[in-house]
């Protein structure tokens, strides 16, 4: 019967569509992750100080990494971008102390950790802005460009287009104290 042979050729042909679709899907899942090699710098930091802070036996230990952690985040001479890591990890700091015990390195870390608290990887150490050449201002986002005109205490009124907002950086760069963003 023909026609049967037809009918059973189709299915197969289906699956074979679906999983070609599924393990595309899969592999553009893994091109996006949220996280790149740049994130999680503050993150990395900090859990890095951290673990350099401890004896290498009590690394191991996680009430005495909570208690590492703890101290860090006490200590009076953090910057604001280490604090606010302070701030995400400490109700979380038994679910930090798990993967950072078993000696996952401190990417990894930050990587899990980010997964509970997405903006823990979205902490990053500000740009310095002096000597800055015209190609650099140009991989600027406009809200980073928009930041460093801000703390300039300049307003750039009617820029539309990217390249403005660069001119108008350029322009102010006598009023450049210590810029960061």
């Amino acid at each position: 019967h023909p026609k049967n042979a037809k009918a059973n050729q189709r299915p197969a042909a289906t699956m074979k569509t679906t999983a070609l679709l599924a393990a595309t899907a899969a592999a553009l899942a893994g091109l996006a992750s949220p996280v790149s090699a740049g994130d999680c710098e503050v993150c990395i930091k900090v859990m890095q100080d951290i673990r350099d802070s401890m004896d290498k036996a009590d690394v191991k230990k996680k009430p005495k990494v909570e208690a590492a952690m703890g101290e860090y985040c006490a200590r009076s001479d953090l910057g604001p971008r280490e604090r606010k890591i302070c701030y995400y990890i400490d109700p979380i700091k038994r679910d930090v102390a798990q993967p950072f015990s078993t000696g996952m390195p401190v990417d990894r870390v930050c990587k899990r950790i980010n997964q509970s608290n997405n903006e823990i990887c979205g902490v990053k150490f500000p740009l310095k802005t002096e000597k800055l050449e015209p190609k650099d201002l140009s991989k600027l986002r406009v809200k980073q460009l928009k930041s460093i005109l801000a703390d300039r205490g300049v307003e750039c009124t009617g820029c539309l287009e990217k390249e403005e907002f660069i001119k108008k950086v350029q322009d102010t760069e006598h009023l450049a104290g210590n810029d960061e963003f």
